[in-house]
């Protein structure tokens, strides 16, 4: 009787730090890491089609995305897209002869320069011209709104075409490749 008492009791032990094990992977899961898997080429040559990573969900309680984060935002209430933030609240963002525009500002986008060195030998644009106004009618990026790019410009559903991203709508950020292991590390 007394080992019986004892499976019993050892039983329950394993139990509980199953289940706590369980829960604690759970509330990681939920509110601080998660993983992601890159659908489609929107976001090549820095990403590609398949590639799996962690999204950083605890970055934006604190503080807000900075300026070329790659982050995960809701773009459906079924579906979640990777892009570049380009613009932050106040900016004006336009493209002029492949050439970022923040505010009247020439911007470098060091992440895109091997591809427009490419591009560039032929008389390929890589970034279609725009400005805000064209796009959105708005002169500036209002508050609490991020204005996002895929780094393949030319196949790429983003902000030119979805509007601005609400910051409330993105679940964080993300630069780090965890498989393919011939990928695996930073990006930026």
């Amino acid at each position: 009787m007394e080992h019986s008492k004892k499976e019993k009791n050892e039983l329950w032990e394993w139990g509980k730090a199953i289940f706590i094990a369980f829960a604690v992977a759970g509330i990681i899961r939920f509110f601080l890491f998660a993983p992601i898997v890159v659908d489609g080429e929107s976001m090549m040559p820095t990403l590609e089609n398949g590639d799996r990573m962690i999204v950083n969900k605890i970055g934006y309680i604190m503080g807000e995305p900075d300026r070329y984060d790659i982050v995960v935002f809701h773009a459906t209430e079924d579906t979640d897209y990777i892009k570049r933030v380009i613009g932050l609240p106040g900016d004006h963002i336009a493209y002029e002869n492949d050439q970022l525009y923040i505010n009247g500002k020439i911007q470098q986008e060091p992440f895109l320069s091997d591809v427009k060195n490419q591009q560039s030998i032929g008389s390929i644009t890589f970034t279609n011209d725009f400005t805000l106004e064209e796009l959105l009618e708005i002169e500036v990026i209002p508050e609490g709104h991020v204005f996002v790019l895929g780094d393949n410009r030319k196949n790429s559903t983003d902000s030119r075409i979805i509007g601005l991203v609400p910051i409330e709508e993105i679940a964080g950020n993300t630069n780090y490749v965890f498989w393919p292991l011939s990928e695996m590390g930073f990006v930026k």
